[in-house]
């Protein structure tokens, strides 16, 4: 019986202590950096960070112009996953980075190659940066998260970007705002 109250009690205290973390951390949280002229600042390192996804738009499944014809590597910064995981909620400072790679030229009209593993649709280069920044205060008026364009290029991307317009990307976003602005349906982490 003593040896139950006292795991009991070991798990409360570890229960407490990970949502203690949780909760301090948050406040800790960050991959975003701003300049002096309020622009962010390229995240480095994004693709070691926590991979949460790699959807793909093709254009020959979408009428032959797809808005982001390419994949899309998602990354998350580690230390605001870890604050998601252990309660359900990005946290300010969180930041997302959605690099875009082009498909590798196909052998069919569908843009499909054969390879080895069968035929398929394989990432080719990148071709594009995009970041989402979590800030409640900052970004207020596009539901606490600020949108950024570092090029739809090749590398180099640019050094530092503004936030978009609204209409360029927060207005797609506001179709998921019940799960924080994400499409949390195309990322297995994230469900």
């Amino acid at each position: 019986m003593k040896i139950i109250r006292i795991y009991c009690l070991v798990l409360i205290a570890l229960f407490g202590a990970g949502r203690l973390f949780a909760q301090e951390s948050s406040a800790a949280i960050g991959a975003a950096v701003f300049n002096s002229a309020d622009e962010l600042l390229l995240p480095l390192g994004y693709r070691q960070w926590v991979f949460i996804g790699a959807p793909l738009t093709p254009n020959q499944l979408n009428g032959g112009s797809a808005a982001f014809p390419e994949y899309h590597h998602v990354y998350v910064n580690p230390d605001a996953y870890a604050v998601y995981r252990a309660t359900g909620t990005f946290p300010d400072g969180t930041v997302v980075a959605k690099e875009l790679l082009l498909l590798q030229k196909g052998d069919h009209a569908d843009g499909s190659k054969n390879a080895a593993s069968g035929r398929g649709f394989f990432a080719g280069d990148y071709n594009g940066l995009d970041v989402m920044v979590k800030d409640s205060s900052r970004f207020a008026e596009t539901n606490g998260w600020g949108f950024f364009n570092f090029g739809h290029h090749q590398p180099p991307y640019l050094p530092a970007a503004t936030p978009q317009a609204e209409k360029d990307c927060a207005g797609c976003h506001r179709a998921v705002e019940k799960t924080d602005m994400l499409f949390k349906q195309f990322y297995p982490l994230l469900r």
